[in-house]
């Protein structure tokens, strides 16, 4: 009888472990099943995220060089500005103008027109009055006399340039100290005129300002003879001047 029990409860045990067994294994498949059907679902899925994705990176990508640029324009003007703030310093130093202007003298504005008809005699800038901006004031790029004021309103102004031919300024060229006149033709050539036959002068003298009055100091820098063009009868010769800014294009002046 006690054998009888044995046996019967040693088959119970038996076929409960067989039934727990096939049971964690068909668990155990169904998760792996389960698992590939995700992957396989996630994969038709990141087929029309694909461009959502890329989307995403190029404009992380693009705004993160759209930062860089502006930090770098951003330090390029700073460079400038002060760059052009040394370069008036030494001038004036040079000159022998005791006068050294402050970190906050030097200011800048922006070109607000430039018309083609007028591309080489005047531009707009957007300082007037307000600002303290008076006729006859010099007007700068990277530090080299480009012009100056001619016509001041309450927000703006308009700054002759030397290029244009109406513009005339008395000059020295510094090497040999050389009076003349600087003077544009119209079409974006710059002149020294009036300097004696029998001078010196050779391509690379330097060219400055001279004594004009207080607004437009001795020695600012204007740029560097280039060649003799022409010798006139009355014993006097014209240079050409390579200004030392590009006045062929530029968005921002100093004053």
């Amino acid at each position: 009888m006690d054998n009888t029990r044995n046996t019967t409860r040693e088959w119970i045990h038996g076929l409960t472990a067989l039934i727990l067994a096939l049971f964690l294994l068909g668990v155990s498949s169904g998760l792996g099943i389960q698992k590939s059907i995700v992957d396989i679902w996630g994969a038709i899925l990141s087929i029309p995220e694909y461009p959502a994705v890329v989307m995403r990176e190029m404009y992380l990508g693009w705004r993160s060089w759209s930062r860089d640029k502006n930090s770098l324009n951003e330090e390029v003007t700073r460079l400038r500005n002060e760059n052009a703030k040394l370069r008036l310093d030494l001038a004036k130093i040079t000159s022998g103008n005791v006068y050294v202007a402050s970190q906050d003298e030097v200011r800048t504005a922006r070109v607000t027109l430039r018309a083609p008809m007028s591309w080489w005699s005047e531009i707009r800038i957007d300082r007037g009055e307000q600002d303290k901006i008076t006729q006859g004031l010099p007007v700068f790029y990277n530090g080299y006399l480009i012009g100056r004021v001619s016509n001041v309103s309450l927000m703006s102004s308009w700054a002759e340039l030397i290029t244009s031919s109406s513009f005339m300024i008395p000059a020295v060229i510094e090497e040999t100290r050389e009076l003349g006149v600087v003077a544009g033709d119209g079409n974006g050539t710059v002149l020294m005129k009036y300097i004696p036959v029998s001078r010196a002068v050779r391509a690379g003298m330097k060219v400055s300002t001279a004594m004009i009055g207080e607004q437009l100091p001795p020695g600012l820098p204007i740029g560097q003879i280039a060649g003799e063009i022409s010798t006139g009868a009355d014993g006097y010769a014209t240079y050409r001047i390579n200004p030392g800014a590009d006045l062929s294009r530029f968005y921002t002046v100093n004053y």
